[in-house]
């Protein structure tokens, strides 16, 4: 009798740690405009409020940053922090809005994603559930709209949440409304209080449907984790695999064209240096804030931080999985004596270290700005991995 009663006390415990470990954290869904006077701002706070009426879900509302200086925005619009193109991979899910311009996005959502070339080849994006809705003056073009955004988050291979016929139940139908079944919009020129309360209850229901995808995958993704940490505790992360399956091709290692060595190996740590060669050149030189532009640093950076990796490799004697820990990776940008976007860059290589490495790619970082770098190169990697 004892010993079954303690096979069933066993049983019992087993069962609520197992609970205990599959409670998930907060789900955090990011809620990402552009609004001049206030009708996406709305729009957007609705979505906010659907996000937070899922249960354990947190909506956080951010803008996208002017392109035109003189832009006079709404004043509610003006105090939201603006958003780096960096942060979208921290959230659970994303939630887009933008007034419709000419049947397209606004040209200050379309540059803000103009920044988003290293997510898409890192596949940062990929899997993370996104939404959109929209102001639009007449109406006219709204679909478009919304269609044009779903193919930026369809080749970023974003899961995008549509609308359906949600909300219609409670539709007033004496007014036109700015409801579709891919995302909710508002008819800011049209008749009447705009959004409309129907439109706003759309936004909501919108908002609700994402937090749920979000969480949902949120939970299944613990879910693989719990279920797969024995395993990969024996059978181990298999980088040569990781790099295959996101599609990285490492480059070939570049040689010391000076009396040093590519790298140097002193108690398990190694320590190597590159800047952005790619086939003998290199990539993007320049000037940070002069003749280089933001989006051509992250392409050298990206491409430093590759040849770092495959010096690495060498280092290890061909095989990454030596790696027990990327330890340090300090960025130096040639820059102008005002830029001040070091660390946005700097993100290109760190999101390819923890793609390729995984818990081991994280890492301490520094950035500096330089007034020239060898060879005339935008960026210079120092890197310090322990190996086996």
């Amino acid at each position: 009798m004892k010993k079954q009663l303690l096979v069933l006390l066993t049983a019992i415990f087993i069962g609520f740690g197992v609970n205990a470990q599959v409670k998930t954290t907060e789900t955090t869904v990011l809620v990402l405009i552009h609004s001049q006077n206030g009708g996406t701002y709305k729009m957007a706070k609705a979505i906010a409020e659907g996000i937070q009426d899922y249960p354990n879900s947190k909506a956080i509302l951010k803008r996208v940053p002017s392109i035109n200086s003189k832009e006079k925005l709404n004043a509610d619009v003006e105090k939201l922090p603006v958003a780096t193109i960096e942060e979208l991979v921290n959230y659970d899910g994303i939630a887009f809005g933008s007034p419709v311009h000419f049947a397209n996005i606004s040209a200050e959502m379309n540059s803000f994603f103009s920044q988003s070339i290293p997510l898409w080849t890192s596949r940062a994006l990929e899997g993370k559930p996104a939404t959109v809705f929209m102001s639009a003056g007449s109406g006219a073009g709204k679909e478009a709209a919304i269609l044009s955004f779903w193919n930026i988050l369809a080749s970023h291979g974003m899961i995008i949440v549509p609308t359906g016929i949600m909300g219609t139940a409670t539709l007033d139908k004496t007014v036109p409304q700015g409801n579709t079944p891919f995302g909710a919009t508002s008819l800011a020129g049209s008749t009447g209080t705009r959004p409309s309360p129907s439109e706003l209850n759309l936004a909501k229901e919108q908002g609700k449907a994402l937090a749920r995808a979000a969480s949902g995958l949120k939970n299944t993704e613990s879910a693989k984790i719990l279920k797969t940490t024995s395993v990969e505790s024996k059978v181990g992360f298999d980088i040569n695999k990781t790099l295959k399956d996101n599609n990285i091709t490492l480059p070939e290692a570049p040689k010391p064209v000076g009396n040093y060595v590519p790298f140097t190996i002193s108690d398990h740590k190694v320590y190597i240096n590159q800047v952005a060669l790619k086939d003998g050149k290199i990539l993007n030189p320049g000037k940070i804030g002069a003749t280089v532009t933001d989006e051509q640093a992250k392409e050298a950076t990206y491409q430093t931080m590759l040849n770092v990796i495959a010096v690495l490799k060498e280092a290890c004697g061909g095989d990454l999985n030596k790696v027990k820990q990327c330890v340090q990776l300090t960025g130096y940008f040639n820059t102008t004596p005002e830029y001040t976007q070091h660390a946005a860059i700097m993100n290109s290589a760190s999101n390819l270290t923890a793609l390729v490495f995984g818990e081991k790619g994280k890492h301490a970082r520094a950035t500096i700005g330089a007034f020239s770098l060898p060879i005339n190169s935008a960026v210079e990697i120092q890197a310090v991995f322990e190996i086996e």
